[in-house]
């Protein structure tokens, strides 16, 4: 796992490491639907539409396939926590069909004001007026267009757990603004806290996958 000393991940990766190389990978395949390749010792997930091998018990991180595209959880630290902590503590339910606003969620209410600055703001200032990018980054990550606002997809973060991003765009009267929505069994994969940091996760990504 890769982090600048003294980055903020370093102590919960410390805290986490011990954890995921105690995990059991028949366990971790049951509660997290997620394949084990046990030739390589490898778990293999989807995370934004790539194919990954997350090594075991010792944690890295490996596209299935080579190709040109931003590989979030290559170079974001925040992305691979994020892994850890699901396959650590999370749980795949199927969904429902529903999709959940942050507040909606357990603890989603403590948390909303950060996650509106953080997440919601940052979506509307980053994309609101710049729908093509806001499309051709989607496109690249086999998003389903939704018709909803000005412009609006979904996608999966991980195999099942999907996304809605809705955008509309400023005028001269009012700035753009967004939503993001949560499919109904996130709650069940991450806590409120790790959701907020799925926001920021994507929306990074988004920016990359833009250029």
């Amino acid at each position: 796992m890769i982090y600048d000393k003294d980055n903020k991940e370093k102590r919960p990766v410390e805290h986490y490491t011990p954890l995921y190389e105690a995990l059991e990978p028949r366990e971790v395949m049951e509660r997290c639907n997620v394949r084990f390749d046990p030739l390589r010792s490898e778990f293999l997930l989807r995370f934004m539409h790539i194919p990954y091998r997350i090594g075991f018990p010792r944690f890295y991180v490996k596209p299935e396939e080579e190709n040109d595209l931003f590989s979030p959880l290559e170079a974001m630290p925040a992305a691979q926590l994020l892994v850890m902590r699901y396959l650590i503590e999370g749980r795949y339910t199927e969904p429902q069909g529903g999709f959940l606003t942050f507040r909606e969620v357990p603890w989603g209410a403590v948390y909303t004001a950060p996650f509106d600055g953080r997440c919601i703001k940052r979506l509307a200032f980053t994309f609101g007026n710049k729908l093509g990018e806001f499309k051709r980054a989607m496109e690249k990550l086999g998003a389903v267009p939704l018709k909803l606002g000005d412009a609006a997809y979904e996608f999966e973060l991980l195999d099942g757990l999907r996304l809605q991003f809705i955008l509309w765009q400023g005028d001269d009267e009012f700035p753009p603004s967004s939503q993001i929505l949560f499919s109904d069994n996130f709650p069940m994969a991450f806590t409120a806290e790790d959701m907020a940091v799925t926001g920021d996760v994507t929306i990074s990504s988004l920016r990359a996958f833009a250029h």
